[in-house]
């Protein structure tokens, strides 16, 4: 119990010290679920094209629910750090146990849906016979256990919310290593194949949902105490928690219609060779931006707390820190992106048919690592907008950059000034510069505008 109230008097105290002490442990958990969706991969890859094809097929009606799922995490995190800041326990309390009722009638609701419209929605994404009974398997597993998707991201927003990053860390890397561990026990030693890699995740999630839940209701060694007897629902919070909750949502589906354009450019410019370097390279890409996730997700909960106080000096130190923090970390990846391309290219271009896309894949690493400086910028700025309440501001920060900015420059490039794969690499690059400008001064005039009362 002392371990998390020193969690909350971080969260309370030296922004500096609360945006490092939990960052580094959200840092390490994105790591771990990093790692475990690529041997997640290689297992099933191991069944066949059709068995990954399934997986793969599965992943947009699954991507939705995640989204959902940590959008409205987000929102939790959110709405409990501004009324722990503010000193309001019970108030917590009564957003943390709003957002898990919450949650449970979303995942029921969207339980009930997906298990009906699962079939038409794969038939109408054209797959074939064989890999649609493979992917009905899968989802069939899976779906049932929405609720617990869902609880299990609210339950580590409410822990990351009162400051105990570590725990929330626990949960995820616990849930990772479990999955690892029982992906190739239930896919080959039992013979389960497909269905074994669904099992294998949902034991891992409900394993780490049971962590959370012992912590909260069974040991009630957090600092928020869950007690269902009564006050479970208070719609004020839950309309706050969902103003932020939804947008992010949105915002997390944008990212996902984002790549889907830009392969369609990667695709337009140089075909299949195209799509191969664009999906190489941005995994690496996608890799290098796992510490600035982390400490994203301690901005929002450290500016939470901030808002909440009503301290907005507290509030622009944490921002600016975290920015300054980013930038340093952004420019070491790309450093080192820079240096050792031509290693990491032959990571996806050893064998001899790969070889032919070695040089692209150098090209195209050495240009998209160039914006890896400026993404703290919009990033941390997008967090901030979400720990202040503010989710509508924070969508439109990320599809700005997403859909607008980076699928405008690349048009240009690719369809008007015929470019080529170039094209896409800068089109990228100065898409999300642009949005790092813009979103930065946005960033400043809000924060302008609340050292003046006009928005508190």
């Amino acid at each position: 119990m002392e371990t998390t109230h020193k969690s909350v008097a971080t969260l309370l105290g030296d922004p500096k010290k609360a945006i490092l002490r939990m960052s580094g442990p959200m840092m390490l958990a994105m790591l771990m679920q990093t790692l475990y969706n690529l041997v997640d991969a290689i297992w099933v890859a191991g069944l066949g094209p059709n068995a990954l094809a399934a997986v793969g097929g599965f992943f947009p009606i699954f991507m939705i629910i995640i989204s959902l799922a940590a959008g409205l995490g987000i929102g939790t995190n959110a709405v409990v750090a501004q009324r722990i800041g503010a000193r309001d326990k019970s108030g917590a309390e009564s957003a943390a146990k709003t957002a898990v009722v919450l949650v449970i009638l979303l995942g029921a609701v969207m339980t009930l849906l997906s298990l009906m419209f699962i079939k038409p929605a794969l038939i109408l994404m054209g797959q074939s016979d064989d890999v649609l009974q493979l992917c009905l398997r899968y989802s069939y597993i899976i779906l049932p256990f929405t609720i617990v998707f869902m609880l299990t991201n609210v339950a580590n927003a409410i822990l990351r919310a009162e400051g105990d990053a570590k725990r929330a860390m626990v949960v995820i890397v616990v849930g990772s290593i479990l999955n690892i561990v029982l992906d190739p026990i239930l896919i080959y030693s039992f013979r389960l194949h497909v269905a074994g890699a669904a099992y294998a995740t949902v034991i891992s999630a409900s394993v780490g949902l049971f962590i959370s839940f012992y912590w909260f209701l069974v040991r009630k060694s957090t600092y928020l105490k869950l007690s269902f007897v009564k006050d479970q629902f208070d719609f004020s919070f839950l309309w706050k928690i969902l103003s932020i909750g939804i947008p992010a949502s949105l915002a997390q589906l944008s990212m996902s219609v984002a790549i889907f354009i830009l392969n369609r450019f990667a695709s337009i410019a140089a075909g299949a060779k195209g799509l191969a370097v664009f999906t190489s390279a941005w995994r690496i890409i996608n890799f290098g931006t796992i510490p600035m996730l982390g400490i994203a997700a301690a901005v929002t909960s450290v500016v939470g707390a901030a808002y909440g106080a009503r301290d907005i000096d507290k509030l622009e130190k944490a921002h600016m820190y975290a920015i300054r923090l980013g930038l340093i970390i952004g420019i070491c990846v790309m450093a080192i992106v820079q240096i050792f391309s031509k290693q990491i290219a032959f990571l996806f271009s050893y064998s001899k048919e790969g070889g032919v896309i070695f040089d692209d894949i150098v090209s195209a690493l050495r240009a998209l690592s160039l914006f890896l400086p400026g993404t703290p910028f919009g990033m941390f700025t997008s967090a901030m907008f979400q720990g202040i309440g503010h989710g509508v501001k924070s969508l439109v920060v990320t599809i700005f950059r997403t859909i607008i900015m980076q699928v405008f420059f690349c048009w240009l490039f690719v369809n008007v000034m015929k470019i080529g794969l170039d094209g896409v690499w800068w089109g990228i690059v100065i898409g999300n510069l642009t949005n790092a400008v813009v979103a930065f001064s946005w960033g400043k005039s809000v924060i302008r505008n609340l050292k003046q009362n006009k928005s508190l």
